[in-house]
């Protein structure tokens, strides 16, 4: 993979979410003394794959996570910091519009998604070369049943064949542009990313994900997510130790 390619991350971060104490929003709160955000930006920032960083945030919180964030963890790759939309595809159309015309490649990933890792992004470069439109994903251990509105079940899937799709999500950046104008223009709702460029007739693959790449959405994960950090298993899920730690 040669430095010729050009591949630009855009960090989804602009919703509302679950606010705990204090009234922070999840991607401020702390993990061992930094905020998830940080834990999220620190591999693309280590990989010298990834040239730039577009932030996407609520606009009320541009200056603080430009001040806090950006300039207090002193990353050097985050180019913009911008507002995000009504809509997480909102918020994902602003980045890819901010992104410099130049990237070959599109990385899309949730900013409350704080156990990516640097061989993830890696990885992901490499698959999106061979196919252009990659995800991660990890196989469904749950029985999945299908229920109606009265809460009856209808049927069972086959689980074998179900996965759990996760970001970072990636793609040639020709593609997700021309897939976010089509659905903008048609009024497409998708639930990710990839959904969008699915309905073009574009394959997607898949790559393996990990179990620990969750994402916060409920208090239960932000408890997992602390355990995780606070645990000291910073070698297998790739989190930068705090500064206390490398004091």
């Amino acid at each position: 993979m040669g430095p010729s390619i050009k591949a630009d991350a855009i960090i989804v971060s602009a919703g509302k979410g679950l606010r705990f104490g204090g009234g922070h929003k999840k991607q401020f709160l702390s993990l061992a003394g930094r905020p998830v955000l940080a834990y999220t930006l620190d591999p693309f920032e280590a990989s010298p794959l990834i040239r730039s960083i577009v932030l996407v945030v609520e606009a009320e919180d541009i200056d603080f996570c430009t001040r806090e964030i950006v300039q207090k963890q002193g990353y050097q790759k985050v180019s913009q910091v911008i507002a995000g939309g009504r809509t997480r595809q909102d918020s994902v159309k602003n980045g890819i519009e901010a992104a410099s015309r130049e990237a070959d490649l599109l990385l899309i990933h949730d900013g409350v998604r704080p156990f990516v890792t640097k061989e993830m992004i890696e990885s992901a470069i490499a698959g999106a070369l061979q196919f252009e439109a990659v995800v991660f994903a990890v196989p469904v251990k749950d029985t999945v049943k299908v229920v109606d509105s009265e809460g009856t079940i209808l049927r069972t899937l086959e689980r074998s064949s179900l996965y759990q799709v996760q970001t970072p999500q990636i793609f040639r950046a020709s593609l997700i542009r021309e897939a976010y104008q089509r659905a903008a223009s048609e009024g497409f709702l998708g639930t990710d990313d990839a959904s969008l460029v699915e309905r073009m007739g574009v394959k997607v693959h898949i790559l393996p994900g990990s179990y620990q790449n969750i994402k916060l959405t409920t208090p239960e994960d932000f408890e997992f997510a602390r355990f995780l950090v606070e645990g000291k298993k910073t070698d297998r899920i790739g989190i930068a130790p705090s500064q206390e730690e490398k004091g």
